[in-house]
């Protein structure tokens, strides 16, 4: 397992490969994480590095924050996160992280929150079939039985119904590094990841 890095999308937009064909690609800005707690198998049974990441003043940061923060370095950060690694002992405390840790044509898992769609119905949001529209029906987008009657007298946990759709954790799996611009700490990915514009991106790289 290898150290990721946090990022922010800034949106999309396509490259063309030599034959002519068109590419959709996602832009990456990544953040500089800093290395804000290191954790080994000894101390914490598993070995992993955390990141800070979003630089906010110490100041605004509640008591907890700002004292855990200041092991490492005198800069606060809004937000942190974790990677579990193989080998913790190649970082430092207050050790800043960018794209380098990535290569072109690597694999990654891109993890980030989906774009909310608010409250939907059954069609849009479980891809359900609706009812005939002709012929003196009436049940045309209606969700249909949702269980029997006296046993048992409830509806089923989970079942699928209407409601909010979207606004939740979803991981893009195995995307491909096209480019690592370095000077610019950014990252071109090949296709869609999470969320919209400004979205906070998790990448992992696949081992």
């Amino acid at each position: 397992m290898s150290l990721g890095l946090f990022g922010r999308k800034l949106g999309m937009t396509q490259i063309f490969a030599d034959d002519g064909t068109a590419i959709p690609v996602t832009f990456i800005k990544g953040e500089m994480c800093q290395v804000s707690q290191i954790k080994t198998i000894n101390t914490d049974g598993y070995n992993a590095v955390q990141v800070s990441y979003v630089e906010q003043a110490l100041h605004k940061l509640s008591k907890p924050q700002a004292g855990h923060l200041k092991k490492s370095s005198n800069k606060g950060f809004k937000y942190s996160g974790e990677f579990q690694i193989t080998s913790p002992d190649k970082y430092k405390l207050g050790q800043m992280i960018n794209v380098t840790v990535f290569d072109s044509g690597q694999k990654v898992n891109v993890t980030g929150k989906s774009i909310g769609k608010g409250f939907a119905g059954n069609q849009k949001r479980h891809n359900f079939s609706r009812g005939p529209m002709t012929h003196g029906s009436k049940n045309h987008r209606l969700p249909g039985s949702i269980g029997a009657g006296s046993t048992p007298g409830r509806v089923y946990p989970g079942k699928k119904m209407a409601g909010h759709l979207g606004a939740k954790t979803v991981t893009v799996k195995n995307s491909e590094i096209l480019c690592v611009s370095r000077s610019e700490n950014i990252l071109v990915v090949k296709g869609a990841v999470p969320g919209k514009k400004d979205n906070i991106l998790k990448i992992i790289p696949v081992e």
